[in-house]
């Protein structure tokens, strides 16, 4: 198979150099990498390491003496698979936005019709700036995959969101979506995520430390393969970064039921991954409850069963994979759930194995089908996981 083409544009920002640490490994796992630059990027990077760890010339000047006939921004993005610009500044995120074309990079991302990857990284409160939210929310629509920014120590001194991502994973990230065999194209996937919160008063809720990573995991991986996905995600500051995510927001359980029920007749797979609270205070506070006694009593009623209600009613052709928490029994427990919810395949967490369930980057499940067969998986991240269990709905789906 002939190496795949990248074409990575590199902003004026500090994270510059991080860009050619991405050249690197996309180069060293066989890929040609072309390189296109804005003038304040070369104020980070020079011309010479570009040209050298890409083995190509470095593209940043509109009006350089054409070696060819070529109109460079064209044929750049005719030739790309798919074009990276990392680090992404506040500057092109919003020219790309709004259409200007006035340098060698944003022109040549106007002519782009292949996937395009966008990594932010500028300072926490230009991040924050509603103008640069509102703009990458235009890329989103425009269907661009939006990879970071991440949280912490930033150049200029404070700390917040706005690091761009780390090389390895916006790497793994390109390289697993251009290496997709794209098995759930055409197919509609809905995904739950994350914990659902339900209200004691106008302060107070009753929630779970579900974080939504597990959920979002998914998202991205059956993205990857083509399908159209509905992400409905209970509270979380995940964001997602695949332009064939549809996301919906909820808070309590009732809400995230309504939605599932609202869609599911058109969905090929249901991936039922939220930790949706089993119970629900009879009555919400109008006021915030005061601290005048020494104690408080809450009616709490149970909330609607999302996965038993989608199991009764789901057709043949679908499938329905449902999550079951365990602390004890857990084999006897998730597989009585697998059946008594109709599902086609529970995936067991155990808080029994360190470092999977909540509040971690890593997971560690057995995946149980309707005919007694189990898969286990060893622990390690759950894009890996996510992974793992798409795997098997696209075996059984076949």
């Amino acid at each position: 198979m002939s190496a795949k083409h990248i074409v990575i544009g590199i902003t004026g920002g500090i994270a510059a150099y991080k860009s050619l640490f991405l050249i690197r490994l996309f180069k060293s796992n066989g890929y040609e990498v072309k390189v296109v630059t804005t003038r304040n990027a070369l104020e980070f990077v020079t011309p010479l390491t570009i040209e050298t760890l890409s083995q190509n010339k470095l593209y940043c000047d509109m009006f350089d003496p054409a070696e060819t006939r070529d109109v460079h921004h064209i044929s750049m993005a005719d030739w790309a698979d798919c074009v990276i610009v990392a680090p992404a500044t506040a500057n092109i995120i919003g020219k790309y936005a709004h259409g200007i074309a006035d340098d060698a990079l944003s022109t040549m991302l106007l002519a782009t019709r292949k996937p395009i990857f966008i990594a932010p990284a500028m300072n926490d409160k230009m991040f924050e700036d509603i103008s640069v939210q509102h703009n990458i929310e235009l890329l989103r629509q425009k269907g661009c995959h939006i990879i970071g920014p991440q949280s912490g120590f930033l150049a200029c001194g404070s700390s917040g969101t706005g690091r761009m991502e780390e090389p390895e994973k916006i790497f793994e990230t390109v390289h697993r979506h251009l290496n997709s065999s794209q098995r759930l194209a055409g197919k509609k996937v809905m995904i739950t995520a994350g914990p659902t919160y339900e209200p004691i008063d106008p302060v107070r809720f009753i929630g779970n430390h579900s974080s939504g990573l597990m959920g979002f995991c998914l998202a991205e991986a059956a993205a990857d393969e083509g399908a159209e996905v509905t992400l409905v995600t209970g509270p979380t500051h995940l964001t997602c970064q695949h332009a064939n995510i549809h996301r919906v927001d909820v808070q309590t359980a009732e809400q995230m039921f309504q939605q599932c029920i609202q869609i599911v007749d058109n969905q090929d797979i249901m991936i039922m991954s939220a930790a949706v609270a089993d119970f629900t205070p009879a009555q919400t506070a109008p006021e915030k409850i005061k601290k005048e006694h020494d104690s408080l009593d809450l009616h709490l009623v149970k909330t609607k069963d999302i996965l038993a209600t989608i199991g009764k009613q789901k057709r043949e052709n679908q499938l329905l994979i449902g999550f079951a928490l365990e602390t004890e029994n857990e084999i006897e427990n998730a597989t009585r759930k697998l059946h008594t919810k109709n599902a086609d395949v529970i995936v067991l967490n155990s808080l029994r194995d360190k470092g999977a369930g909540f509040g971690t980057a890593t997971n560690k499940v057995r995946m149980i089908t309707r005919d007694g067969k189990t898969f286990e998986s060893e622990l390690k991240d759950k894009h890996a996981i996510a992974r793992d269990i798409l795997d098997l709905a696209c075996d059984l789906t076949q």
